[in-house]
């Protein structure tokens, strides 16, 4: 005779896998409550190549969210307001100066460009205009912020579809 486990049992021991972060690792657990998580922390606590930006630059809500959060945050005062540059580089076109993945940008703006230089990054484009990134892990409330802000630049992408997230894998 075959006895099945409590479903308490198997609830309690997901929990208590999932608060230890083994299933994260595996990709098993669910996606944290961003807005209870600062960047930092985030970025502390995820594998790198592992950060999947959850919102899509196609909703509108979310886009105009991270708009606003853009200007709030102060980003268009060195991006211009929509991103197209300023006295920083362009958001919006096709050269990433390190890359395009969600990782690296979410990555680049909290940590600022030097700091993940130091984590093993490294320049791969190159614009007109380039100034340090500093590191906006502790000035971002929370990663459900930054996540909207990025939505909103790539909603203003105008460079070649191909490298909207980046260099295309068949290309690197």
């Amino acid at each position: 005779m075959r006895r099945s486990v409590p479903v308490i049992r198997v609830v309690a021991l997901f929990t208590a896998l999932a608060t230890t972060g083994i299933l994260r690792a595996v990709g098993a657990d669910p996606a944290p409550d961003y807005a209870k998580i600062s960047p930092a922390d985030l970025v502390k606590d995820t594998p790198k190549g592992k950060l999947a930006n959850p919102y899509k630059d196609t909703n509108e809500k979310v886009v105009a969210e991270g708009q606003t959060l853009f200007r709030n945050y102060s980003c268009s005062g060195c991006h211009g307001g929509t991103g197209g540059g300023g006295m920083c580089p362009p958001l919006t076109n096709d050269t990433w100066v390190y890359g395009g993945d969600d990782d690296t940008l979410f990555r680049l703006v909290t940590l600022g460009s030097d700091e993940l230089q130091k984590q093993g990054y490294a320049r791969v484009g190159h614009e007109n205009v380039v100034g340090p990134m500093p590191p906006f892990g502790a000035i971002v409330k929370n990663s459900d912020d930054l996540w909207k802000i990025l939505a909103f630049v790539r909603s203003h992408y105008d460079g070649d579809p191909a490298y909207k997230f980046g260099t295309p894998a068949s290309q690197q």
